[in-house]
């Protein structure tokens, strides 16, 4: 397969990646690998909306002091400020571009009200919000000549030479490999909720972006911060689907077994609290009860439900369930990361000409636990904001040379004999490292995934034996982060340290593959190189 060189690399498809592509569109050629199709991603999967100051009851402070609420002390405020300042500006873009929001009867955007937001302020398109931004960015993307698109490419390696990264390997669909060289490197590859056995996640969300970056020598942050959404779908041979936080925001109540509402006694908050709160409540709750938990809409008009929920109404009738009249089984699964590869406000990692933005970043922006509709904010902002970076450095550092036969690997094939399968992992993980843990089964998680990481290599020639090897990498990093912190906080509950600790752990922990790992009480200036 011939080799690629370009001006900027992107991987990934999602918002972070696709409003990148367009930042970059008229300062050289960019080259988007896709491991999937064009919409396969996480941000068409969104459902709720998106959350920005937009309202004339709101403002970005306010906004940035509901997300440093739901942060539990952990977010880096500067970065909540990019978010929150820049993201009217980015949301009205869309507008302007013709992204088709919900709208009042007077013809103003309409606005929701989800958990921990003290005012309405989440734009939505019906429950498929994440649908409509993806349809509006593939639109402008597709019509910029100097951006090129390849489906079917999965990254499975940074190419790095003399400690900078110049560009990525790929694999295209038929299994054959490339190399794409470039002056700026993106990944903007979404999260890992495939890592464990129940997820709202897409089948392409297997952290590949964290395990690269991991393997070139880039810095992780927070990875021990995993959210669980608190509602999804809990059927029996049913995917996990979503049922979004809108829900509960427009007046759907969690109740029991015995259709008493129990969240008013779990939490101050109540059905509003926040995910992490919610979703370990609804677990105790069938515990202790012994029956399952379920989300019921009975007392909403089921004309206001049909219209304002259709996607989730009809996968609830795929279930055989009717949304606005029967009460809905849930349960918590992982939904979203925090943590990922460390960057700056830029978008730069640790590694010279690496940029990173959306899920697989950690900027520190959501802190211990992601504020409901803060990820599309998210990938919208820091995209716009890596792509205005990536710009620049490609000016000051210009475009690489290829080393001759750059694109050449021998082919590795795992030793599978003694490798786990997909099913293994994620069974281990949703066991030892899910929702409630504990020193002993992150301890046996750790040896287990550090055993099997051992035992498997990047396989180039081999997508399936590479989307593995991503999930082991991934894990083991996730479980050895979650062992060291030693206290409970926001999505990270330690049932044997069930305390927030701000003396010792009001601070974010970092690891790259080098073996060093360091303590950042709150970094403010940019990664140097």
């Amino acid at each position: 397969m011939a080799d690629l060189e370009c001006d900027f690399l992107i991987v990934g498809s999602g918002i972070a990646a696709l409003r990148a592509a367009i930042e970059l569109a008229d300062d050289g050629q960019t080259v988007v690998l896709t491991k999937g199709g064009a919409e396969q991603g996480s941000t068409a999967f969104a459902q709720g909306g998106i959350a920005a100051a937009v309202g004339d009851a709101d403002s970005p402070e306010l906004h940035a002091a509901d997300t440093l609420a739901a942060g539990d002390g952990l977010c880096r405020p500067d970065a909540v400020r990019v978010l929150t300042t820049l993201g009217p500006r980015y949301v009205r873009e869309l507008i302007d571009w013709g992204a088709r929001f919900d709208r009042e009867t007077d013809g103003r955007i309409a606005l929701a009200r989800e958990a921990a937001h003290s005012v309405r302020r989440v734009l939505h398109a019906r429950d498929a919000t994440g649908r409509e931004i993806s349809r509006l960015l593939w639109q402008r993307v597709s019509a910029l000549t100097r951006v090129r698109v390849i489906e079917h490419a999965l990254a499975v390696d940074a190419v790095v030479a003399d400690g900078r990264c110049t560009g990525a390997r790929y694999l295209d669909g038929q299994g054959r490999q490339g190399v794409a060289s470039a002056a700026a490197t993106l990944l903007a590859t979404g999260g890992a909720g495939q890592l464990f056995r129940e997820t709202t996640n897409p089948p392409v969300a297997t952290g590949d972006g964290i395990a690269i970056a991991y393997r070139a020598g880039a810095r992780m942050a927070d990875l021990e911060f995993v959210q669980f959404h608190p509602t999804a779908l809990d059927v029996d041979g049913a995917p996990r689907f979503l049922l979004s936080e809108a829900l509960r925001g427009e007046g759907a109540v969690l109740v029991n077994e015995a259709g008493v509402r129990f969240m008013q006694h779990a939490d101050p908050a109540g059905d509003l609290a926040p995910r992490d709160r919610v979703a370990r409540a609804i677990a105790r709750e069938a515990e202790r009860s012994g029956g399952r938990v379920y989300l019921t809409l009975e007392d909403l008009p089921p004309d206001f439900v049909q219209t304002r929920f259709p996607t989730i109404a009809a996968a609830c009738a795929r279930a055989g369930l009717d949304l606005a009249r029967d009460r809905i089984p849930v349960g918590p699964a992982a939904h979203y990361l925090m943590g990922g590869v460390d960057v700056d406000l830029d978008g730069r990692t640790s590694l010279s000409g690496l940029f990173a933005a959306g899920e697989v970043a950690c900027s520190g922006v959501h802190g211990a636990n992601r504020l409901a509709s803060n990820s599309l904010l998210e990938g919208l902002v820091f995209g716009a904001v890596a792509g205005v970076a990536m710009r620049r450095w490609a000016a000051e550092n210009g475009r690489p040379v290829p080393s001759p036969g750059s694109g050449a690997r021998a082919s590795v094939q795992p030793e599978r004999a003694s490798g786990p399968t997909e099913s293994e992992v994620r069974d281990l993980m949703w066991r030892d490292v899910g929702l409630f843990r504990d020193g002993p089964r992150l301890a046996r998680a750790r040896d287990t995934l550090g055993e099997w990481e051992a035992a498997l290599e990047p396989a180039v020639s081999d997508p399936d034996a590479a989307r593995l090897t991503s999930l082991v990498t991934v894990g083991c990093l996730m479980a050895r982060a979650a062992l060291r912190r030693e206290e409970s906080r926001g999505a990270h509950y330690r049932s044997d340290f069930p305390e927030r600790n701000d003396i010792d752990w009001a601070r974010h922990v970092t690891e790259s593959r080098n073996g060093e790992t360091g303590i950042d009480a709150g970094r403010t200036g940019p990664i140097r190189h």
